[in-house]
């Protein structure tokens, strides 16, 4: 049975260096003393940062979960997971091909997608825009999935009914957002759905075998971010990482709506964890922002590495 260990905190001094040299208790981390660890690595005032753990072991360790943080682009996780189940109850495969219209492609949004098909109608499968998606936060794939598999509220729902412990909303798309930044306060979560749900996407059946062994590969090939949570990886050889990242805008503070990094981590030892790191209304640049998250991801990775 898993073991929830609900540690709330304000945030306590400024950013320190990221290795703590923090080591496990046991054959299990010593969640107290990384939660001590995390803390100092949070600074004062510079908005809310919301920490959600969940090791093989079923331990759970949470900092700040009852905030509502937006999700930005964290939320295609949600969407591939419902696209996919769509796909199974309609004994479909990723290889179903989606005919979308020049017209339905925003050329000022985020994405990829619009460098490799510059002209015309396009002729794409699922599989290509859930890549898209989940390897590039690509805007418009996200927008198609949404228009021609399965709606927003459906995929809210379809979340909901895999019973994710944590709190959370799914309610606007890509489009909705960037024409209502406002509306991107209405994708939220708490740091456990998220770090409950990315858990499950690598330890439970949420969708068919090879629809799910996909989405494992496409989360492990996200190229978006990678000085957050796969900021410490090239110190550990041998470490997997699949995540999926979200950020942006800027509120009429000056603040960023959000700077997010969801993943699971894979050790040599066969040890894993999921993690979400969730940053609101950060008043900052975002490389800063994102280096909380690098230095955090830093000292957790640390103590499980160091778990005899």
């Amino acid at each position: 049975m898993r073991r929830i260990i609900p540690l709330v905190i304000a945030g306590a001094g400024m950013m320190v260096a990221c290795s703590t040299g923090q080591k496990g208790n046991g054959r299990t981390v010593d969640f107290p003393a990384l939660e001590d660890s995390i803390t100092a690595l949070i600074p004062e005032g510079k908005g809310e940062v919301g920490v959600a753990i969940i090791s093989s072991d079923g331990d759970t360790l949470l900092i700040n979960n009852e905030v509502k943080y937006p999700l930005m682009s964290v939320f295609k996780l949600h969407e591939a997971i419902a696209v996919a189940r769509s796909l199974d109850n309609r004994g479909q495969d990723f290889d179903t091909v989606i005919h979308v219209t020049r017209q339905e492609l925003n050329p000022d949004t985020w994405s990829p997608m619009l460098k490799d098909y510059t002209e015309g109608d396009i002729d794409i499968t699922v599989s290509d825009l859930m890549a898209y998606t989940l390897r590039v936060s690509d805007n418009n794939t996200s927008n198609i999935l949404y228009d021609h598999i399965i709606s927003v509220p459906a995929t809210d729902s379809v979340c909901r009914e895999l019973g994710i412990i944590g709190s959370f909303g799914i309610s606007h798309t890509e489009h909705e957002m960037q024409q209502n930044h406002a509306l991107s306060y209405e994708n939220w979560s708490s740091p456990l759905a998220c770090a409950e749900l990315i858990d499950r996407v690598y330890t439970d059946s949420v969708t068919s075998a090879d629809k799910q062994s996909a989405m494992r590969g496409w989360l492990g090939e996200c190229t978006s971010a990678t000085d957050r949570l796969a900021a410490p990886l090239a110190d550990y050889p041998g470490v997997d990482l699949g995540h999926r990242t979200g950020s942006g805008y800027v509120n009429e503070r000056g603040e960023i709506v959000a700077v997010n990094d969801v993943g699971y981590f894979t050790l040599p030892d066969g040890t894993s964890y999921s993690i979400a790191v969730l940053i609101k209304d950060y008043p900052g640049p975002q490389d800063e922002a994102s280096a909380i998250i690098g230095c955090i991801s830093r000292t957790v990775l640390e103590a499980f590495s160091k778990k005899k």
